[in-house]
């Protein structure tokens, strides 16, 4: 057990960074951040700031020196890095469940052979894959990018067959996933935490309402049905057991094609439906 009056570390300046950063001292934690941006607002309430880059070895080592435990505030760190750090600290989430996490591809492979339901996919990482993912799919369906893609970034709509190369290239022709396009009837989310012993602890689903691919509101408990409240989170406390995931995890939902739920995504982090929290 890390007790107040350590310092945790924490990969990523961000807003979720800084809210980490402002509850752990409130508890008695020091705070150090790692982010690039010498203006992060992270760094702003920590007690300090490293002004490196997520993958500079020797500002990873430093960081290594004066903390007890690390964690990163998104899922895009460098994979690397937390191994780097994980020879010496404690880290949380571990580089396997973030690797998984960053790859939209990795992430619906390791969902779907874990046994959860996700719609139906097929990569599309060259032009050589567009026909047989058409073929797989079939449409309307959903191209994303395989990483970096976020709040409605780096995805299309694609309606037909014949407009599936053009999407490919309009995401400037980087691996990408081809997804079926579900009868959408609300999204949820779960933010749970699990420790390195198995405990786990969650919070009621939340049912969010996006604009412009954008997360506007999130209303708790969510307002489904309570058997479909129910088997979200049995499903989220499950996908963090089989990802021996250490942390919080926030595991976003689908409520689709007839009251059925997907597993859409999951965040290695502190989940933004979840600052109600606070």
């Amino acid at each position: 057990m890390i007790l107040p009056g350590a310092t945790v570390g924490v990969l990523g300046g961000g807003q979720l960074g800084r809210m980490f950063a402002m509850r752990a001292r409130t508890t008695g934690y020091r705070v150090v951040v790692l982010d690039p941006d010498r203006a992060s607002p992270a760094g702003a309430v920590a007690d300090d700031q490293i002004v490196a880059a997520y993958d500079d070895p020797q500002a990873l080592d430093q960081l290594a020196d004066c903390c007890a435990a690390v964690t990163t505030e998104f899922e895009n760190v460098p994979a690397a890095a937390l191994e780097r750090l994980a020879r010496r600290i404690v880290v949380s989430p571990s580089a396997r469940a973030v690797s998984i996490a960053q790859d939209r591809l990795a992430e619906k492979a390791f969902l779907k052979e874990a046994g959860f339901p996700v719609a139906a996919f097929s990569p599309v990482r060259n032009r050589g894959d567009v026909a047989p993912a058409a073929s797989a799919i079939g449409f309307p369906a959903i191209l994303k990018t395989n990483r970096l893609g976020y709040d409605g970034k780096g995805q299309a709509t694609v309606a037909a067959a014949g407009s599936l190369a053009s999407a490919f290239e309009g995401l400037g022709g980087v691996e990408c996933i081809l997804e079926e396009r579900l009868r959408l009837e609300c999204e949820l989310s779960v933010v749970l935490a699990r420790g390195a012993d198995g405990a786990l602890a969650a919070f009621p689903a939340g049912e969010n309402t996006h604009r412009d691919g954008v997360l506007e509101t999130t209303v708790v408990p969510a307002g489904v049905e309570e058997r479909i409240a129910r088997e979200a989170g049995e499903l989220a406390r499950a996908v963090a057991t089989a990802l021996d995931y250490v942390g919080v995890l926030g595991v976003e939902l689908f409520v689709a094609n007839g009251g059925r739920l997907y597993v859409n995504e999951i965040a290695p982090r502190p989940h933004n439906s979840g600052h109600y929290t606070l």
